[in-house]
């Protein structure tokens, strides 16, 4: 293996609606712009406010989403006059991402998707605007009914979005309404947009690493006015996530991840290297190294070109199926789901979750600037990182690889809660939020 792409691979390793009802959520953000001082502008633009902020600007302003209808109309005839190359040579996806399930995309995305349903969905939702380090955060708050809920910051990662969080917003502020919880159970939560990434400002100089955004998050609680939080995260959104941890705020209590930071540096350079499985390995810990080395071999590609070169990515700038092949390409366990759902199997997702993603991507234009986030890491994303403060994890089983309780124990000496869900992958907010709920409720239990 070349130095250069296992230095690839060290600046990456790894990876890279359900809402309250609309009238509801639009009393609470209402009420959310009353007390943060100003009132939800009508048919503002789906860019930050106030671009040009200083970085002194330390005032929280309310975001309404209202794309374009010549930029929606311009994603539809995009899709339409899209140049296809020929089929696969072979039965199965090993060529890349199919060109049935991409022409079935294609033709529901230029023929039946509605933008406006999930914008309206948004716009239900108390959504702000403030400036953090001279960038522009985007990020919806929902703040529980219920005295004393416990506030959450939730993180997403690529190719996922705020689209991830929305089905489990609900659920975690509004509990009594929800899979059998009570107010005990009560979350206050916070989704922000990464940087470069949907409504947030996009970095114009290098430097917004994970680590910066984690300081971000921080500050960003603490404008909120919370003393005492939580944090989850999976994929970027662990990364972010555990270096919070490891800069001890004093409110942060503790974090949860539903892809968790765990495997062994002796076992992931196996993996990562194709050699055969070390011996002693337990049931649950040969599973995740297989599932580790089959990533390594196979699903890699697209992170080694975002560490490396993610400005030559025009294509997916300039052609929405072109951005479509390239997230859909992210995990196979993903991408065959999707394609069932295309084939139209009643799955976790549906083809207007995968499409609100894709388009929030396309009528942002975030694809570039969000492969950025691959090219500033330098770190690893499954590597053992000391989190010292307590810990919550779930292990889905369809995710890059399925944390063993083993490893997670090792990695977490305050380990506070461990769980095996019985179905997943890796955008488990969005695909099992039913799990991804009760999951997080039990796994802060002893926090509150």
């Amino acid at each position: 293996m070349s130095d250069e792409i296992n230095n690839s691979r060290r600046r990456f390793l790894g990876t890279a609606a359900m809402g309250l009802a609309a009238a509801e959520l639009g009393l609470v953000a209402a009420a959310k712009a009353q007390q943060y001082g100003g009132s939800s502008p009508k048919g503002a633009a789906a860019v930050p406010a106030k671009p040009g902020a200083a970085a002194d600007d330390t005032s929280i302003r309310p975001f309404h989403v209202s794309i374009p209808d010549a930029d929606v109309a311009d994603l539809r005839r995009r899709v339409a006059a899209t140049k296809w190359p020929e089929r696969e040579l072979v039965s199965d996806a090993t060529q890349g991402v199919q060109l049935a399930t991409t022409q079935k995309l294609a033709q529901y995305w230029a023929a039946n998707y509605d933008w406006r349903k999930v914008e309206a969905r948004l716009n239900a939702l108390p959504q702000f605007i403030t400036t953090i380090d001279g960038l522009d955060i985007h990020f919806i708050h929902v703040r529980s009914k219920h005295k004393n809920a416990l506030p959450v910051i939730v993180t997403h990662g690529w190719p996922g979005s705020i689209i991830e969080q929305l089905k489990i917003i609900a659920p975690l502020s509004d509990p009594t309404a929800y899979y059998g919880g009570t107010a005990d159970d009560a979350f206050d939560v916070v989704v922000p947009s990464l940087p470069g990434y949907g409504f947030s400002g996009k970095p114009t100089a290098p430097g917004w690493d994970p680590e910066r955004i984690a300081g971000a998050w921080i500050e960003l609680m603490k404008r909120l006015g919370y003393t005492r939080y939580v944090a989850q995260g999976g994929d970027w959104g662990n990364c972010v996530t555990e270096l919070m941890a490891l800069k001890t705020p004093p409110g942060l209590l503790g974090i949860a991840t539903n892809m968790a930071a765990t495997v062994p540096a002796d076992i992931d350079k196996a993996a990562f290297s194709g050699a055969p499985p070390p011996a002693g390995l337990g049931a649950d810990e040969l599973r995740a190294y297989n599932q580790l080395a089959f990533f390594y071999k196979h699903g890699l590609g697209y992170a080694g070109e975002m560490a490396n070169r993610p400005q030559t990515l025009y294509g997916i700038a300039d052609s929405p199926v072109g951005l479509a092949g390239w997230i859909l390409d992210h995990d196979a366990a993903s991408y065959a789901l999707i394609t069932r759902v295309f084939d139209g199997v009643p799955e976790g997702l549906t083809r207007e979750d995968i499409l609100e993603n894709i388009s929030l991507y396309w009528l942002t234009n975030t694809a570039v600037s969000s492969a950025r986030l691959y090219w500033e890491y330098k770190g690893g994303f499954f590597d053992v990182r000391n989190v010292t403060i307590p810990v919550a994890v779930s292990a889905f089983p369809d995710e890059i690889y399925q944390a063993p309780k083993s490893w997670a124990e090792k990695a977490y000496p305050k380990l506070i809660y461990y769980n095996r869900l019985p179905k997943g992958g890796h955008f488990a907010a969005w695909e099992q939020p039913e799990y991804f709920t009760t999951d997080l409720r039990a796994g802060f239990k002893s926090l509150r």
